[in-house]
């Protein structure tokens, strides 16, 4: 298939800035770029309209960023807290996706979508980690995110403390003891 040019209407991560024509794969052209207004089809006629509108697209989008920066300093150190089931070892029994992050942080008062969430894998671990939000292409912040079994367990966590006991090791048994009955004592 071959490229489809569009003219950048917003800046985009990792393909280009406002105004910038770029050479994308059709598919992302149609199912992403294009319907969410991120961009339209390089054309003359739509180079000339795109020129006559820059001015009020880019004031457009530097009070929307200014917005976002304001957002952003309102908010900074948000921590949100996720209560999951999980096993012994801190494996969870499922695992904590942007949408469960978005929905945690619009509880905790930061209205977002799950498609401001920059997470690169689920989180599958009890822990607190650090998360991208990205609440403009050009301003981002981060989030805490404490991921743990209760309301305690949170607490313990985010002062630092281990909530998930080591695991120990049973101690190996010879050929010779499983024949004859005599197995090691547990130690207490």
């Amino acid at each position: 298939m071959a490229a489809v040019e569009v003219i950048l209407l917003q800046r985009v991560e990792k393909l280009g800035q406002m105004g910038e024509v770029v050479r994308v794969k059709p598919g992302y052209a149609r199912n992403y770029l294009l319907p969410t207004h991120r961009a339209i089809r390089a054309s003359k006629d739509n180079l000339a309209r795109f020129e006559q509108q820059r001015a009020q697209l880019e004031a457009q989008n530097l009070r929307r960023r200014e917005e976002a920066e304001r957002v952003a300093e309102r908010v900074h150190g948000l921590s949100v807290v996720i209560i999951r089931q999980a096993g012994e070892s801190g494996s969870l029994y499922g695992s904590v996706s942007s949408r469960d992050i978005a929905e945690a942080a619009t509880a905790a008062g930061l209205t977002i979508n799950r498609t401001q969430v920059v997470l690169e894998h689920p989180i599958k671990t009890l822990g607190v980690r650090q998360v991208r939000v990205a609440l403009h292409p050009e301003v981002s912040m981060t989030v805490a995110v404490n991921v743990a079994r209760s309301p305690e367990e949170a607490e313990k966590q985010a002062r630092g403390e281990a909530v998930t006991a080591p695991v120990e090791e049973e101690p190996e048994l010879t050929g010779e003891a499983l024949f004859e009955g005599d197995l090691p004592l547990p130690t207490a």
